[in-house]
């Protein structure tokens, strides 16, 4: 495989494409899937037949559009034409409208100019609800695998760290180090023994799915990321750890490695050049600790997934002992635009020290849920109320959460906050991989912490006793507090506990476990108080069985 062995792919793939006047793109994610997309495929397949359009009319499965609420998704004529909550029963009404532009039934029509759809700016979905993620032909006819070629053939390891570096980017798996860094760091680690590059798929987080949809949406934009980083860093290794409730992602990954291979795109002497890299799939019991970098490459292994101290980091004894970079599925989904547009582009897009876009699952009680991609520094009311659409029911915003269980709940005041790394940290929540719940006037605030907190309760690895115990207490405080048996005293225990967890746990997760309670002490502590003092919960969630007795 050569450049231009890619360049015919690419023209015969388009040349494959431009007869037909009319095409229908059918969503295949999980998500649509679930929703029974694939029988709307078939049934608008065979509309296409039964009316002889083969030959002007091709429907085609791709990856997710982002609008979840509303799938199964179907478009056509570039997103111009939407339709939502499509069953098989409205093929017939999707291809009159396709084809002869007679008018859909309301209740199918999705308008394509919604805030949701024209708000965004994508870089990590760009070929999502374009391509399908099951054909590398397709992958290449969008300029997929150029980037690699390029980085081999004219840009030395050096120029491409260098590129990445300018470009700003952070991870994006939680933490926001600097991706140039890190790959710096191991470039320079020596490696007799070899090194490896790992791509961190074990997303988590409750309401969380951005990973998700990458896999399943754009497999080869992965491997072109990691490969790169391979060719970066001295590696010819790598892993891909992705859980096991993920297994259309899983299964389109290990397709995509297949193709990529028999093209020449992996393996060995990649694009008729001296670099080789091969690609495996690790799959995870679904542990949350796994995410934790060391506790990934304990699992890999083939350990039991729990974290280590650091240092040293893995950047410099990672997997067997040996140099290893580690980055998650959307950061390596940014790497090859970043490579195809130079770094000054990628920095030109976000805030001073946060570039680039995010992609949020955006999740809770707002009327657009689904997958956004938006440049870092959007205004938190801009997420929620444009391309969220607002709050449904008429009820009122309380808050969001971002960060997952590790984050902290924003309330409205800061609804006009810029979305960036700082300006999160600043509120006490921070960006983690792109979880986003909102809450209404619903939500009880310490119902909520307690719920994160039984999640990291459940989670926790029990290496250390901070964690594992500490957690277990603060959930039991919660409880108490939140059936109206907690004191005073019992506060201000939760309060010492969580400041004894977050300063002296092993990894992460114990670390920021108390986010949950710090934040919402912060902002809705009278909330605490009318569950302890008044034995009363505000939102009507929680079980307060002394209050009748109070009021009796």
């Amino acid at each position: 495989m050569n450049q231009e062995d890619l360049k015919e792919i690419a023209e015969k793939q388009k040349e494959a494409n431009a007869p037909f006047e009319h095409n229908i793109h059918v969503c295949v994610a999980a998500s649509c899937l679930s929703s029974h997309s694939d029988q709307v495929m078939t049934a608008l397949d065979q509309e296409v037949k039964k009316r002889g359009l083969e030959q002007c009319c091709k429907v085609k499965g791709v990856g997710c559009m982002g609008l979840c609420a509303a799938g199964p998704l179907v478009s056509s004529g570039n997103n111009e034409k939407m339709f939502q909550n499509v069953t098989a029963m409205d093929a017939a009404a999707i291809v009159d409208n396709v084809v002869d532009e007679k008018p859909a039934p309301a209740a199918i029509v999705l308008d394509s100019k919604l805030p949701f759809f024209r708000g965004q700016k994508k870089i990590v979905l760009e070929n999502c609800g374009e391509i399908d993620p099951e054909k590398i032909e397709d992958y290449i006819a969008v300029g997929g695998y150029e980037a690699l070629f390029h980085a081999l053939t004219s840009m030395t390891p050096a120029q491409v760290i260098e590129q990445i570096s300018k470009s700003g980017l952070r991870g994006r798996g939680g933490a926001g180090f600097p991706t140039g860094l890190k790959w710096s760091t191991v470039a320079k680690a020596p490696g007799t023994k070899g090194k490896y590059v790992i791509c961190n798929a074990d997303e988590g987080d409750p309401g969380a799915f951005m990973d998700r949809s990458v896999l399943e949406s754009d497999p080869h934009r992965i491997l072109e990321g990691m490969a790169i980083a391979a060719y970066a860093v001295g590696a010819n290794k790598g892993y891909i750890y992705c859980r096991a409730e993920y297994p259309l992602a899983v299964k389109r990954l290990k397709d995509a490695i297949k193709q990529a291979e028999k093209l020449g795109v992996l393996g060995n002497e990649v694009c008729d050049t001296r670099f080789s890299f091969r690609v495996e799939v690790r799959l995870g019991a679904g542990a949350f600790v796994c995410g934790e970098e060391t506790a990934l490459i304990a699992s890999i292994e083939g350990n039991r997934g729990t974290p280590r101290p650091r240092p040293p980091f893995p950047a410099q004894s990672g997997l067997w002992g040996t140099p290893t970079l580690i980055n998650n599925v959307e950061t390596f989904a940014n790497i090859a635009p970043i490579v195809r547009n130079g770094g000054d582009w990628f920095a030109g897009i976000g805030t001073e020290k946060s570039k680039g876009t995010k992609v949020f699952a955006l999740a809770g009680r707002v009327t657009n849920t689904g997958l956004i991609e938006v440049p870092m520094g959007v205004s938190l009311r801009e997420i929620v109320y444009k391309l969220g659409g607002g709050i449904p029911d008429g009820r009122k915003f309380k808050a969001v959460q971002t960060g997952g269980p590790s984050g902290g709940c924003i309330p409205e005041q800061y609804l006009d906050m810029a979305v960036d790394y700082e300006s999160l940290a600043s509120v006490g929540s921070i960006m983690g991989s792109g979880g986003m719940i909102v809450m209404d006037d619903s939500s009880c605030m310490v119902d909520v912490a307690k719920y994160f907190m039984d999640f990291c309760m459940s989670e926790s690895c029990g290496k250390c006793v901070p964690c594992r115990v500490g957690t277990a207490h603060m959930y039991d405080l919660l409880a108490k507090i939140t059936n109206g048996t907690a004191s005073q005293e019992d506060l201000a225990m939760l309060e010492r506990i969580a400041e004894v967890v977050k300063f002296t746990s092993l990894c992460g997760l114990g670390q920021t476990s108390p986010n949950p309670v710090f934040s919402t002490l912060r902002y809705f502590r009278d909330e605490y108080l009318n569950h302890i003092e008044r034995k009363s919960c505000g939102a009507g969630v929680c079980s307060q069985p002394k209050a009748a007795g109070v009021g009796a």
